[in-house]
């Protein structure tokens, strides 16, 4: 095993991918570390290809993987790490804007005793009102919602523990919240600032249109880390408020039926009590469906509902 995998998606990068090797081999030089370069060309339709073949041919660390047509950075982080045989898995972006030189320090905090180091981008060099405003919301969002509080969710640049990766699956935008979900197994989090560079060449794939995506995600992973095995009691909890809403309802109708002369079929109450003694049902359905998939998914896998950090003295 080496000491280090550093894993960059790639995406129409051309001109970036050779300096981005040569700063990476610049700054892992003189560290001391056996590292590996895992560069994932996610569907590239320019020139990026051919020269990340060249760097694989003239440098034995340099690993490629080729997608067939572009999948999405979550994508290419998880065939990245799916791939990494380091000790230390650290991903970052191939435009240039994060340093390789911040590395060793990630790794240095990892070597203290921390399971994820999150780079913080404290003088982020982008425009304000459609990527640092964004970015400023999200992150004081996700922060309250998991409990995880960053300042920097966005960063690519972060250092794992191998064995965290090994048990988190990625999905949609899910890479950005891989130290809230790391925590949901114990893993000790801890953010350093790091450099951040204005973009050189190219285009930049973010835009604020990725703002809704993220929230959507947002919302999974806040079911993840806290219904994640007991979906019961979070739809069963609001399937009995609302059926209790509905009892409630129903009293009302009766109530004005028999004292206040109210015909039960004019009145909207009962309409109202009807759907929400229905909806409450549903709810309570959907909680149990959700038991019933839990524990399909948990042990199906073999897949523990808990986390070991050392055993001592077992066999």
């Amino acid at each position: 095993m080496v000491d280090l995998s550093i894993v960059v998606p790639i995406y129409n990068e051309e001109d970036n991918v050779t300096p981005l090797h040569d700063r990476v081999v610049a700054a892992l030089g003189d560290s001391g570390l056996d590292y590996e370069l895992i560069l994932v060309d996610d569907g590239s339709s320019d020139g990026t290809f051919p020269l990340l073949r060249e760097l694989a041919a003239r440098d034995r660390r340099v690993k490629v993987i080729r997608f067939r047509r572009n999948f999405g950075q979550t994508a290419a982080m998880a065939a990245g790490f799916a791939a990494a045989a380091g000790r230390v898995i650290v991903p970052m972006d191939g435009d240039l804007q994060n340093d390789p030189a911040d590395i060793p320090m990630l790794c240095a905090k990892i070597d203290e005793g921390y399971d994820v180091v999150s780079g913080w981008r404290k003088n982020r060099q982008d425009t304000f009102i459609n990527r640092r405003l964004p970015s400023i919301i999200a992150n004081s969002l996700i922060s309250r919602m998991t409990g995880v509080h960053l300042h920097d969710y966005g960063c690519t640049l972060k250092a794992y523990r191998r064995e965290v990766l090994d048990g988190v699956n990625l999905y949609g935008e899910m890479h950005r919240f891989v130290p809230a979900l790391a925590s949901q197994v114990g893993a000790r989090v801890a953010e350093l600032p790091v450099r951040h560079h204005p973009r050189l060449h190219g285009t930049s794939k973010y835009g604020i249109s990725r703002t809704t995506r993220v929230v959507l995600d947002l919302m999974t992973v806040k079911f993840l880390l806290t219904y994640s095995t007991k979906p019961i009691q979070l739809f069963g909890k609001w399937g009995i408020y609302t059926i209790l809403a509905g009892v409630v309802s129903g009293g009302l109708t009766l109530y004005m039926k028999l004292f206040e002369g109210v015909s039960m079929n004019r009145n909207p109450l009962l309409i109202l009590t009807a759907f929400l003694l229905f909806a409450g049902v549903q709810f309570i359905a959907l909680g149990l469906l959700g038991e019933v998939n839990a524990r399909t998914y948990y042990e199906a896998q073999g897949k523990p509902i808990y986390a070991v950090r050392e055993r001592l003295n077992l066999d």
